[in-house]
């Protein structure tokens, strides 16, 4: 089912039962399984009589994306087009503006579907639909288990403050959502998009987008292999999750991130498998159920609420004041920008994890904290340390430039965090050390392996 709590009307424009079919806008849920936008766009189509089209919008100069990005995105789309025409519904692609493209497309449409994001960028193009589209236009939340008003209606300072408020919900979201079968197949529209995602490298090649970092190959795009990845990690990475999570050397992560960042899997469908996952401890479950819903739906309130997502002002006044009571303390090591991105300073350890980022597109969440915070102890000012993390982040990172990533870049200077013992150079901001990866896992042993990784 689809409750009733994730779906907005975000204008009062009658429905056009006159119009040539159901429009979906996909932007976010980049899925054709278990996309509650989706179904909806289906049930409407079936109740009016029309067939379905989805437009999904091509933007060559999206925010901070690069061909690394831009190739997982078009293989994950490749295969939802497959899928969407195999049911019967017309899938486009057209390059360009959103709120002009789906305006023009939703001129013959009898009302508007679209699902939602929370960037600055997400929530404009949806403002400006409100103004241009004079048909119904519903939004469909499907990319958060519980949908971000029913959690809150302001800006949470952290975990402890959001948790209750989200668990006691949970249970109303995690249901299954059955697929429509679509009365009426999209043959014959005269609809047409302007690319052809079969031929998606050859689409690649021809996008004027910066083509400074490669695609990668750890992680296969799509639906399919994002579900062959969940499957493995029930099999063998939730158990023991709650005791051994942060070991990067004996990895138990997920290793979704990048699949949840493009909507190629719903986080619902994950937290469902992971309950009913027989083997893993209760203690396991629960610790992976609150990185994928409290952690995950905590960054998504911090963005919708927080315009200025990405800037140091949004830092706590606390961390701001400590970390600028320490701006000029002796650092024991100055890097530039271009040592940092080449993985060119005197530590193994971060090396190595600057290494996995370079050539994977990913990092282990414990070496993402040890490698942001020698960043804050290794710039001259706070605020560069902050840029910096931020443009690495998301340069490199195939689940940089989405809401966890702002708050995880946050976090590393005191953001839904508290107030540690004062040290220099951090102040009150907590600290990581060397030392401490030594001491809790086999550190040696991911440096070997991601040596094995060139």
């Amino acid at each position: 089912m689809i409750e009733r709590e994730r779906i907005q009307e975000l204008n009062d424009e009658a429905v056009d039962e006159g119009g040539d079919y159901v429009l979906y806008w996909m932007q976010q849920s980049q899925r054709e399984r278990s996309n509650p936008a989706l179904e909806c766009a289906a049930r409407w189509a079936n109740r009016l009589g029309k067939p379905l089209v989805v437009a999904f919008c091509l933007i060559a100069d999206y925010p901070d994306a690069n061909r690394r990005h831009f190739a997982f995105m078009l293989e994950g789309l490749a295969e939802t087009a497959r899928r969407l025409e195999k049911r019967g519904a017309s899938f486009i692609v057209r390059l360009g503006s959103p709120p002009e493209l789906i305006t023009e497309l939703a001129e013959s449409a009898t009302l508007l579907v679209c699902d939602r994001g929370y960037l600055r960028h997400q929530v404009a193009w949806r403002n400006e639909l409100r103004k241009s589209v004079a048909k119904r236009i519903l939004q469909v939340e499907g990319d958060v288990i519980v949908p971000i008003e029913c959690a809150s209606d302001k800006r949470e300072w952290a975990a402890r403050t959001i948790r209750k408020k989200i668990n006691s919900r949970v249970d109303d979201f995690v249901r299954g959502l059955s697929a429509t079968s679509l009365n009426v197949a999209a043959r014959g529209l005269a609809v047409r998009g302007d690319l052809d995602l079969a031929r998606w490298p050859e689409v690649l090649d021809k996008l004027d987008v910066n083509d400074d970092v490669e695609a990668v190959d750890r992680f296969t795009p799509g639906t399919e292999a994002a579900h062959a990845k969940l499957t493995g990690f029930l099999r063998s990475g939730l158990v023991g999750y709650a005791d051994n999570r942060n070991d990067p050397a004996d990895s138990k992560a997920s290793e979704l991130s990048p699949y949840l960042h493009f909507g190629q899997i719903s986080p619902v469908e994950i937290a469902l498998k992971v309950k009913r996952a027989k083997g893993p401890s209760t203690a396991d479950k629960d610790a992976f159920l609150e990185e994928l819903i409290v952690r995950r739906e905590l960054a998504c309130n911090f963005v919708y609420f927080t315009p200025d997502y990405d800037s140091y002002q949004t830092l706590p006044d606390w961390a701001q004041r400590t970390l600028q009571d320490h701006k000029s303390d002796d650092r024991p090591k100055l890097y530039t920008r271009r040592q940092l991105e080449n993985a060119n300073t005197d530590d193994p350890y971060w090396n190595a994890a600057m290494q996995e980022m370079l050539r994977t597109g990913y990092m282990h969440n414990q070496m993402r904290m040890y490698w942001g915070k020698k960043i804050i102890e290794w710039t001259n000012t706070p605020r560069y340390a902050y840029s910096t993390a931020l443009y690495l982040n998301n340069k490199y990172f195939l689940d940089g430039r989405d809401p966890n990533s702002y708050a995880s870049v946050g976090w590393l200077f005191g953001l839904h965090d508290q107030a540690w013992a004062e040290r220099p150079i951090f102040g009150k901001v907590r600290y990581m050390n060397a030392g401490g990866l030594e001491r809790k896992f086999k550190i040696d042993r991911y440096v070997r392996w991601v040596n094995t990784l060139a």
